[in-house]
C-alpha cells in the first residue's frame, strides 16, 4: 500500500484550498514539485505557528521548525529542492527579501488593520463562538501594530510606508517577470509558491476597495500570472471540500465522511442526563465568554484612558 502524505492547513474559503498565505505557500509548492498529498485542516488554536504542517510516513514537520514549512519540505521530507541552484543568486535573494518582508508586511497590516478585518477573521475565526474569534483577531491585530510600531500618532505615516513599499515591490517583481513563466528561469521555485500564495490571498480575499488588492491589479503581468495557475493548477484540481478531513488539533483526527451524504432522519428520543449537564456546561461557556468580552473591553478602555492621562501631564509639565 502506497504511503499517503498529508497537508494540515486551515480551513478552505473564498474558493482557494485554504485562505492562510503560509498554508497556501506550502500547498502550490508541493503541486510543484508533483508530491501527492492529501488536504486535512486544522480547525482550532488559529494562531499557532506549527500550521502548515505536513505529515510523512511516521513523522511530522512543522511549519515553526527550521525557516520554515519549505524548507522543512526541502531538508527534512526529501521534497524535490526546486531552489536548487538560486539560493546563492543575488536576483534570488533580492527578489525573496521583497516578498517576505515587503509583501508579507504588506498582507499582514491589509488582513489585520487596513480594513474592517471581515478575511482575516473568515480565515482564521469564523469556526470559534464569535466572541473567542473576536478576542483572538484584536489580540492578534494588537501584535500587528506592535511589530510595525503603529501607534495612533504615527499611524498614517506608517500606513503610508507599508503602501508604497508593497508598491515598489509589485513594481520590481514584475519588472523581474516580464512575459515569463515563473519569476526565475523560467521554472518554478519557492518563490513563485510564496508569490502565487500571495497574490490569490489579495485577489481572492480582500474586497474590491482594498489599497493593496487595487496597488496589485495596476500589474497586469502579475495579475495574469496568478490567474493562469489558478486556471491550470487550482481549478482542475478537484475541490478539497468535496472530501472535507479535518483536524481538531496537531494530533487528534475528527472522523471523516462524504459531503454529499445525507443523515438518515431519525426519530426523536429523550435527552440522557449527560446530553443535558453537556447542554447546561455550554451555556456557561457561553456567558464565560460574554464575560470575558466585557472584561477584556473594560481593561483597553482602561489603558487607553491611562496613556491619555500621562499625555496630558505630559503637556502641562512642558507648559
Amino acid at each position: 500500500m502506497a504511503e499517503i502524505n498529508t497537508l494540515v492547513v486551515r480551513k478552505p474559503c473564498f474558493g482557494l484550498p485554504t485562505g492562510c498565505p503560509e498554508c497556501l505557500s506550502a500547498y502550490i509548492y508541493l503541486k510543484f514539485a508533483k508530491i501527492p498529498f492529501h488536504l486535512d485542516f486544522h480547525l482550532n488554536n488559529p494562531h499557532t505557528d506549527q500550521v502548515p504542517y505536513f505529515e510523512f510516513r511516521d513523522c511530522v514537520a512543522y511549519n515553526n521548525e527550521r525557516e520554515g514549512i519549505i524548507e522543512c519540505l526541502k531538508k527534512d521530507v526529501g521534497v524535490v529542492d526546486l531552489d536548487s541552484g538560486f539560493s546563492t543568486v543575488p536576483e534570488w535573494i533580492s527578489t525573496k527579501a521583497i516578498l517576505t518582508t515587503w509583501l508579507a508586511d504588506a498582507l499582514a497590516y491589509e488582513l489585520w488593520l487596513g480594513g474592517e478585518g471581515s478575511s482575516a477573521y473568515s480565515i482564521y475565526y469564523s469556526d470559534l463562538p464569535w466572541p473567542l474569534g473576536k478576542i483572538l483577531y484584536w489580540k492578534k491585530a494588537h501584535w500587528v501594530k506592535l511589530k510595525h510600531g503603529i501607534t495612533n500618532e504615527n499611524a498614517e505615516v506608517k500606513k503610508e510606508e507599508i503602501y508604497e513599499r508593497a508598491n515598489s515591490g509589485y513594481d520590481a517583481l514584475s519588472t523581474y517577470l516580464g512575459e515569463q513563466n515563473y519569476l526565475h528561469e523560467n521554472r518554478p521555485s519557492s518563490l513563485d509558491a510564496i508569490f502565487l500564495a500571495h497574490g490569490l490571498v489579495v485577489l481572492q480575499t480582500l474586497p474590491e476597495s482594498s489599497v493593496l488588492r487595487i496597488k496589485f491589479s495596476e500589474h497586469a503581468n502579475l495579475v495574469r500570472y496568478v490567474q493562469q495557475f489558478q486556471t491550470e493548477i487550482l481549478e482542475a484540481t478537484p475541490s478539497p471540500s468535496s472530501v472535507p478531513q479535518f483536524h481538531a488539533g496537531s494530533s487528534s483526527y475528527a472522523s471523516r465522511s462524504q459531503s454529499g451524504s445525507k443523515p438518515k432522519n431519525k426519530p426523536k428520543r429523550e435527552k440522557t442526563q449527560e446530553e443535558k449537564t453537556f447542554k447546561r456546561k455550554a451555556k456557561y461557556f457561553v456567558v464565560a465568554q460574554l464575560v470575558a468580552v466585557v472584561v477584556f473591553l473594560t481593561l483597553m478602555t482602561t489603558n487607553d484612558d491611562a496613556e491619555l492621562e500621562l499625555d496630558d501631564a505630559g503637556l502641562d509639565y512642558d507648559e
